[in-house]
């Protein structure tokens, strides 16, 4: 029986949506469009059994092809990034994340981080995320004139505190990241230093931004995002006692059976990532994100740091109208079509659910197939948006003009 015979409420919905997705510019930086591929092993018969523990080591029986599945998916984000282990089951990003700081540190240690405010992530030591109510973290500081990491901001964070940790890797941060440094840091107190790539994770296997090996302790990345593999984490490492202590982290630490449909996808994702086509896809995305932020900047608008070095921007719309508001601008951009999401700037007087920016991404206009050229055209899209914000009539005819972009540009199949 079909979907659309067996519950036709959810099959329109989800035609619904796909409809949005085709008709719609996405410019979400941690969002993407899959292959059909990897859509296919995600809803294949691999979500029927269950595969506690890790290959050659399972609870169930039957197990023998999952195995297999899940070796080929280790094997191939070990080639990816070039190192000895790798652990394909957390269900997340924020899973991989707390199943690293388990295997590194015990409930109540110290670690270091960048605010959720300043561009970090909620699994990054925010007040209600279970990485601060069961682990103890402070945050080091972006420089107040550059927006940029501030390195005696911390190191004297790591002095002062001798952290077990030392977290970089960030959700709205549009720089390169100096892994060696960091160590640096990290060894001369002590710590370990973990490296958080999900944004980065595509730019790191395309050879646009530097690897966190050897200078990380431990790697973690979502599978989505840059990499344009289904929603999921990946935690990696070089040192054995380190892996042995990341697999009890992840289970029976923090999860039970694994998304084995997922894992499926997720190596298929990986094979994609290993292909030649791949490392183009990924300069192009660095590309347009670059052609996006000139075209912003020329047009009136402040990009946090003054620019991009990779798949994203952190835009403080305050320059270009003091009354606008992230929120406001993510909703009248999607009424024109293009999906981004309010973001607060660093030092962001607004709070959380209003913020004084949008971030903004090109992962997924990249699958589409836009070039640079198409990414200005997008700037000034999103000028005119944010100028007619107010104006009904003034979007649906935008909108328009969006859908027949996309129309240009289809999905990919």
């Amino acid at each position: 029986m079909t979907l659309t015979q067996a519950d036709s409420q959810i099959a329109t919905l989800i035609q619904k949506e796909q409809m949005r997705q085709e008709t719609t510019l996405e410019l979400i930086a941690s969002e993407n469009h899959v292959s059909t591929a990897v859509m296919e092993a995600a809803g294949s018969c691999l979500t029927n059994k269950y595969a506690e523990g890790y290959p050659a080591a399972r609870y169930y029986q039957g197990c023998g092809f999952y195995d297999e599945i899940e070796s080929i998916a280790i094997e191939r984000a070990k080639h990816m990034f070039g190192c000895r282990f790798a652990n394909v089951q957390p269900h997340s990003g924020a899973s991989a994340n707390l199943s690293a700081f388990m295997a590194m540190m015990k409930p109540g240690d110290q670690f270091i981080s960048l605010n959720l405010a300043s561009g970090g992530h909620l699994s990054h030591g925010m007040k209600l995320n279970a990485s601060a109510l069961y682990f103890k973290p402070a945050h080091y500081e972006l420089d107040a004139k550059t927006e940029l990491i501030d390195f005696d901001s911390v190191r004297a964070k790591a002095h002062e505190l001798k952290p077990k940790m030392i977290l970089c890797g960030y959700s709205a941060y549009s720089r390169i990241i100096d892994f060696a440094k960091f160590r640096q840091i990290a060894d001369e107190v002590g710590a370990y230093l973990m490296a958080d790539i999900a944004h980065i994770a595509g730019l790191v296997v395309g050879g646009a931004h530097p690897s966190p090996f050897p200078h990380a302790h431990v790697v973690t990345t979502t599978t989505h995002k840059t990499l344009r593999g289904p929603r999921g984490g990946l935690i990696l490492c070089n040192d054995e006692e380190l892996n042995k202590a990341v697999n009890r982290a992840v289970f029976p630490g923090l999860q039970g059976g694994p998304l084995m449909h997922i894992i499926a996808a997720k190596a298929v994702a990986f094979g994609e990532a290993l292909k030649p086509e791949y490392k183009t896809y990924i300069q192009q995305v660095v590309k347009n994100a670059g052609a996006l932020a000139n075209g912003l900047m020329k047009r009136g608008y402040r990009l946090v740091s003054g620019g991009t070095e990779n798949h994203l921007m952190l835009v403080d719309l305050r320059a270009k109208d003091a009354e606008l508001t992230g929120a406001e601008a993510a909703l009248a951009l999607e009424k024109a079509g293009i999906i981004a999401n309010m973001n607060g700037v660093p030092n962001d007087p607004r709070p959380p659910k209003v913020t004084s920016g949008v971030r903004l991404g090109t992962p997924a206009t990249t699958t589409r197939g836009l070039k640079e050229a198409d990414m200005d055209n997008v700037a000034g899209i999103f000028d005119r948006v944010m100028a007619n914000r107010r104006d009904p009539a003034a979007l649906v005819r935008i909108r328009a003009e969006v859908a027949e972009v996309c129309r240009r540009f289809p999905m990919p199949h």
